[in-house]
This record gives structure tokens, sequence and C-alpha cells, in this order.
């Protein structure tokens, strides 16, 4: 059946094309009237370029939609037809329209190719290293990493790093290093007990050295550029993309960054001095862009790193800004940011034990 939530009004705002995407498995919305005729075509990327040129998101997609859409009419479809089109104008996806130009349905790329011919979006293939920062206590999976540490907490039949790894390696990455600390001969042992096609090296925290304190430990070793991830996230970002946006910034540093909404269940009340209430705003919804803790480094971003010290990623940002290095923002929609680290679920059971011993 047709999904008509990809469909989006001309008079839409920003905000509303970001949460209709998230909310869709695609990275497109097609631009309709009141008639379901095509208007145009709105894509994440058109959306990210908008929030690096810090406008509200209030505006409405009419400044930034693509008025001149690929398209393929009805009485013109074939399979042929449309893998040529999607090849030639490396697209994602195709609407298609009736006489009258009302999109009646679409056709995907994944839908006309073999799963192993790659999308378009998907076409990265990185040579960069990634580190892992791995060496945390893990306090927010508590009690589950007084057992194990963070990183080897299953998710279905496989550990969370190795998840984040799977994610990275259908990017091309070979390459990983991992922090250890917290019960890091577990983390090490379980590598050496499997079968992989990657490369993993270690790097050992005598001391807890916070969320960037051990990258100082590779400086002699890592390369140019280089991604670090926390042991407990996954971004699906095409890297490739990522790496390019980063050298065209002239960046020392990336922070990925997905765009959370976030809506206040109560009436917020604004007032002036002395309790006087100027305003109401009934369950306002606001739209953030937040720190996931993924990023691209260049090596000389280490150098603003203490050696044997506690340094926080937050701290390293603050440090490369005050000695005028650039720190950029990549944004991200919010459906291709996942947060393994919060386990309601998984907390919910651990209370239900408790109450029944």
């Amino acid at each position: 059946m047709f999904q008509k939530d990809i469909l989006i009004r001309e008079s839409e705002s920003i905000k509303v094309a970001l949460k209709k995407l998230d909310m869709t498995a695609k990275k497109v919305l097609l631009v309709v009237d009141d008639g379901n005729r095509l208007l145009g075509a709105i894509t994440d990327g058109d959306i990210r370029r908008y929030i690096l040129s810090s406008r509200s998101l209030e505006n409405g997609i009419d400044e930034i939609y693509n008025r001149k859409p690929f398209y393929i009419k009805k009485e013109d479809f074939s399979i042929e037809t449309v893998k040529e089109m999607l090849i030639k104008n490396e697209v994602e996806l195709l609407p298609i329209l009736d006489e009258d130009d009302r999109v009646v349905d679409f056709i995907t790329w994944s839908q006309v190719f073999s799963a192993d011919e790659v999308e378009p979006d998907k076409r990265s293939n990185i040579n960069i290293p990634v580190v892992i920062m791995a060496g945390g206590k893990g306090s927010r999976l508590d009690p589950f990493t007084r057992v194990l540490p963070k990183p080897l907490i299953p998710i279905g039949d496989k550990p969370i790093i190795e998840i984040i790894i799977e994610e990275f390696r259908r990017q091309g990455v070979n390459k990983y290093y991992v922090t250890l600390n917290h019960r890091g001969e577990m983390i090490e042992s379980y590598f050496n007990g499997i079968e992989k096609n990657y490369e993993v090296k270690y790097i050992k925290e005598k001391t807890f050295l916070g969320t960037a304190g051990s990258l100082k430990l590779l400086e002699e070793e890592i390369g140019d550029l280089f991604i670090v991830s926390n042991c407990d996230v996954i971004v699906k970002a095409n890297f490739e993309n990522t790496i390019n946006f980063h050298h065209e910034q002239k960046a020392i540093l990336t922070i990925l960054s997905p765009i959370q909404h976030y809506k206040i269940p109560y009436g917020v009340i604004k007032f002036k001095e002395g309790g006087e209430v100027g305003s109401i705003l009934e369950k306002p919804e606001y739209t953030f862009t937040i720190n996931a803790g993924v990023y691209l480094l260049n090596k000389d971003a280490l150098k603003y790193i203490p050696e044997n010290s506690s340094f926080d990623m937050d701290d390293l940002v603050r440090r490369l800004i005050e000695n005028d290095k650039k720190v950029v923002i990549y944004p991200v929609n919010e459906r291709d940011y996942i947060d393994i680290g919060q386990w309601d679920e998984y907390k919910k059971v651990t209370e239900k034990l408790q109450l029944s011993v």
C-alpha cells in the first residue's frame, strides 16, 4: 500500500519536514499540493544544509525544496527504465505520477536492485580507523556492568561493541582501536576468541582518563584523520559524506549531531519580575542538535589533550575553540541515531526481579 506519510504540503515548516523524515524510512519527502500533484522534493541533505545556515526551523519548506524533481509517469513505467533513472540521476527514490501529475506511488532503489547492489547513500568506502571508547564504568547500565563491561552487554546474540563495529564495517572500516579500562581483559578476551575480518588494537588506560584522555595515547600511532565513537551509540551516517564535509569546512573536529525533538507535557509559563504572568505556552515543542558521542578528528587535535589526565570530549572542544581551531557539527536525522545505553525495558525487568525477591 502507498505510504502517504512520504507526502508533505508546500505550506509546512522545516520542523514538520524533519519530523516526517524521522517517521519514515526514507531520506526524501515528496512535496504536493492539496490534490497530491507533485510540486517538488525535499531530502535530508536539503534540511542539513538549511540547519547549518542557522535559520529558523519554523520557516517553510518552500525556501529549500527542489522544484525540479525526477519522476516517472505511470504509463512509462518499467523496471529497466526505473533502474536507468535511479543510476543516472543518483537518487534513492522516484515518484510515480498519473496523467494529471498526481503522486500515486513511488519506487526505491532497494525495490529494483538486488541486495548486493549498494544503495546511493551506502556507497561509502572510507579508509580511516575508528577509535571506540570502551574504558568507562558504564554507570547508566548498572547493575549489568557490575558483571559485564558495557561493551559486552548483549543485544540479541551479539554484544554492543560488535554491533557498532558491524555498522562501520558496512562502510569499509578495517582498523579499530579500543580503549580499555573497566574489565578490559574481558573485552580483549572476547575479541581474541571470535573470528573477524578486521584488525583490533587495544589502548589500555592505567587510570580513568575520561571520554577523550586516552586518545593522547594514540598520538604517535594514529593517522591524520580518524573517527571516535562512544561504545553505546550507533549513528547511521554516510561517513564518506561526513568526511567530505569535514574537509570542506577545514575543521579540526566534527561532531555528528542528531536532531532531537522534545515536547514539554505541560504548559510553560513566561513571567515578568515579581511573578506577573506574561503568557502560557501550551505543551511547547523544541528541536535541538545534540552531541551523540561520535566525532571526526584531525590528529592535530590530540596536541590539546593533556597527558595522563582525566579529560572529556567537551573539555577538548572547549580548548580547541579557545585556540581558534574550527569545530563544526554535521546534523544527523533522529532516526539514524541509536543510544544503546538507555535500556528502559531492561531496567523494568530488573525492578520486577528485585520486587519478587
